[in-house]
């Protein structure tokens, strides 16, 4: 019995501003391992976790995409076939919470699924251990206020840097995309989403924590 068929692909799309540490969830996630430099992420990349959930081997294919306004439009092929959709915003940064609804917005018009008002979206907010929560300008009141106002979106809280609540965050994520699986293939590497992937460092911000 070929393994790979009762092998269940989940694709999942990670949005949100620049610098509020989604690659940084990824790796700790995935590899266990957190760069305190700050890199941007050019384009999209996918990492991928193997898991068992419901006696079901599944593959969650996790898509980071760059942050930066000019690749906010990735097309709709990029966004095609996802289970499910990880907004990140920084507990720290107002800004990052305040362009969540245009993340929200972006994604339901590219990946424009059957069903948008009830399409899974789950909530990250993330650096919760910067200075001790002293800098902190997005309550946890507000945050889950806005999910509430989307549908009752789940929401966690996480610290890449200090790996608190990361594998409970991205395993709640797995469980909802599967709830949410369809019945299409999706190609595992969609050609043309891009033709060569980089991280660079950003000079101007290098000296950032993008936990």
């Amino acid at each position: 019995m070929d393994p790979l068929k009762n092998r269940t692909l989940l694709k999942v799309i990670v949005l949100g501003d620049s610098g509020v540490g989604k690659t940084s969830l990824m790796n700790q996630y995935v590899y266990k391992k957190f760069n305190k430099q700050y890199k941007a992420t050019i384009g999209a990349d996918f990492v991928t976790k193997e898991l068992h959930i419901e006696e079901k081997s599944v593959t969650l294919q996790i898509w980071d995409t760059a942050g930066q306004e000019r690749f906010q439009s990735l097309g709709a092929a990029f966004y095609r076939g996802a289970d499910c959709c990880v907004l990140v915003y920084d507990v720290n940064n107002l800004k990052s919470f305040e362009t969540l609804k245009n993340w929200h917005t972006e994604f339901l018009k590219q990946a424009n699924p059957m069903e948008p008002e009830t399409f899974p979206f789950v909530l990250i907010g993330n650096k919760t251990d910067v200075d001790g929560g002293n800098t902190r300008v997005v309550s946890n009141k507000r945050a889950i206020e806005w999910c509430s106002s989307k549908g009752n979106i789940p929401y966690h809280e996480t610290s890449a840097k200090e790996d608190t609540n990361v594998d409970e965050a991205f395993l709640g994520v797995a469980h909802i995309a599967l709830s949410n699986e369809h019945k299409q293939t999706n190609d595992i590497y969609p050609r043309g989403v891009y033709d060569s992937v980089t991280d660079i460092i950003d000079p101007d911000q290098s000296r950032n924590c993008a936990c």
